[in-house]
């Protein structure tokens, strides 16, 4: 059984040839992995995109914040 309340665990993600560390909870790991395999794409170049689409809003959140905000539009829009 999944654990629904669990602290967040580090990954490392390239991003442009550039290696970063994302905490997310496991839960959003998850959904991250499953939305690159709907797409067809790896987790970094996913990961990639969303970090493109933060960085060009007004007020850019951190990484995190940004793939979790994403996930969860992704999971209203459909």
């Amino acid at each position: 059984m999944r654990q629904n309340y669990h602290p967040p665990v580090k990954r490392s993600v390239e991003i442009a040839g550039h290696k970063t560390s994302i905490s997310l909870e496991p839960l959003f790991w998850e959904m991250l992995r499953i939305a690159a395999e709907d797409e067809g794409i790896p987790i970094n170049a996913l990961v990639a995109r969303i970090d493109a689409e933060r960085i060009a809003a007004e007020t850019p959140p951190g990484l995190a914040s940004a793939v979790r905000v994403w996930l969860v539009l992704k999971e209203r829009s459909d």
